[in-house]
């Protein structure tokens, strides 16, 4: 199992635009085949800085979901409402 933690910075007056183009990827996400679950975290000094936690099953997994064709559809609606590229790191235990 591996660990995904997705960091990003809301541009200022996105937040609703954000949160709702988040949950419609978080949900397609949730039948992607090797995912595990997810959460999402608000830094509590700064809402406009949010985190993703997610499990995956394998590395080999989160790249097929990574790199696929509908990833990158729903995110071309989440990257213009940042106000900087996301990060990712991917951990395991």
């Amino acid at each position: 199992m591996i660990h995904v933690m997705i960091e990003r910075h809301i541009a200022e007056g996105m937040l609703s635009t954000y949160e709702e183009f988040s949950r419609k990827a978080l949900q397609e996400t949730y039948i992607v085949h090797g995912f595990i679950s997810a959460e999402t975290l608000t830094n509590t000094n700064d809402i406009h800085h949010r985190f993703i936690m997610c499990k995956w099953r394998t590395q080999k997994d989160w790249n097929r979901w990574y790199q696929s064709r509908e990833r990158m559809e729903l995110m071309n609606k989440v990257y213009p409402v940042l106000s900087e590229p996301e990060k990712i790191l991917v951990l395991e235990n």
